[in-house]
């Protein structure tokens, strides 16, 4: 059974007209760019809200 879902799964991402998507590279650039911002910022704060790590300090400045 799982082998016939797969056989027929096969093309669920091709268009119906059978041409390929056309990539703007320069999209695709600045997408990975803005992705590796966001995967930065996150490491960042992981690391800074994780307890013991100063994160009390600034949860008491209010």
């Amino acid at each position: 059974m799982e082998a016939a879902l797969l056989e027929g799964a096969s093309g669920v991402f091709e268009r119906g007209d059978g041409k390929r998507l056309e990539v703007d590279e320069e999209q695709v650039k600045e997408l990975h760019a803005k992705i590796g911002e966001l995967a930065v910022a996150n490491s960042f704060l992981e690391r800074k809200l994780k307890p013991g790590a100063g994160s009390e300090a600034w949860y008491d400045r209010a």
